[in-house]
């Protein structure tokens, strides 16, 4: 399985979340691209969002979120670590 662009734009989602501060959601205005509207209105559907244009992240959103952003920081940061073979 790999990432599909559905998939890229609900991850772009999520890292737009503060996680330092539950008390900030997101609002996705209809004038945003449609990938960032759909990809919101799936991250409701799936239970991650408390509303279809945002809102604030559910308990299993905060989650998803957090591997989101941590995934993020790892990959962006550029430590080396021993090689793995590809399974």
């Amino acid at each position: 399985m790999s990432y599909t662009p559905d998939l890229v734009h609900e991850l772009d989602i999520l890292l737009r979340f503060d996680l330092a501060n539950s008390q900030h959601g997101i609002k996705v205005h209809k004038t945003a691209d449609a990938e960032v509207i759909a990809a919101t209105q799936r991250l409701h559907r799936k239970g991650l969002l408390s509303q279809a244009d945002g809102g604030y992240l559910t308990g299993l959103g905060r989650e998803a979120a957090e591997q989101a952003q941590g995934l993020l920081t790892i990959l962006s940061s550029g430590a080396s670590a021993a090689p793995r073979e590809a399974a």
